[in-house]
């Protein structure tokens, strides 16, 4: 005789996409334990944005190079008041011993290195505005590009200071300076090594305009 048994199964219903979209901030609580953040950055609504000390009070951090839309935009300097601006930047090539030695003796195949990178940074920051499209193209008063080396990690540290009279600051001239300097340093010893690596590239310190000075450390 055969005995006969009943199994009832309970099929649950899937939800169709738009009640999944709806129901997903409670389904991600019960996991996590808080409700996943709106923002496409994964910051909680909550939080207040970053902020920065300007002087005696802090104000928000903005993007002052995109408009309310997020396109790139040039920023309008002009009604700034005019006042002595000097930014002063830094960076480091390290050479390997071999390289270093052949540089320290100066005999790189094409030449001086530190008096060619020298000029090389110099020209570099007067043409600043044309490599950086959203720069100004301002008066350079004073450009200095010094490149030591150093020996105790077969290096040369490169530093570059830009001054004007203007509206707007020369950071990036500075910065600008010591990058090209230190691009030039790799160009005239690449032939002798491919394993030179031109580091550390930096803001050290920046005086004038509203926002006042500022130095590294």
């Amino acid at each position: 005789m055969c005995s006969c048994m009943t199994i009832s199964v309970k099929v649950k219903t899937l939800p169709d996409s738009s009640q999944w979209l709806l129901m997903m901030p409670q389904e991600m609580e019960s996991v996590f334990g808080e409700t996943p953040s709106s923002s496409p950055l994964g910051s909680s609504p909550s939080q207040q944005p970053a902020r920065h000390s300007n002087g005696a009070e802090d104000s928000p951090l903005v993007l002052t190079h995109t408009d309310s839309s997020g396109q790139a935009k040039m920023v309008d300097v002009s009604p700034k008041e005019d006042s002595k601006r000097v930014a002063i930047a830094s960076c480091r090539v390290l050479l390997g011993q071999k390289v270093f030695n052949l540089v320290a003796s100066n005999e790189i195949a094409k030449g001086d290195v530190l008096t060619v990178a020298k000029i090389a940074g110099i020209t570099g920051a007067k043409q600043t505005s044309n490599l950086i499209p959203l720069c100004h193209n301002i008066n350079l008063s004073h450009v200095r590009v010094d490149l030591t080396l150093n020996e105790e990690d077969s290096s040369v540290v490169i530093e570059g200071e830009a001054t004007t009279s203007g509206k707007t600051g020369v950071e990036m001239e500075a910065l600008t300076a010591v990058a090209i300097a230190g691009l030039t340093v790799y160009d005239m010893c690449k032939a002798a090594s491919k394993d030179i690596c031109i580091t550390d590239v930096c803001l050290q310190h920046k005086s004038g305009g509203k926002s006042g000075s500022w130095s590294r450390n």
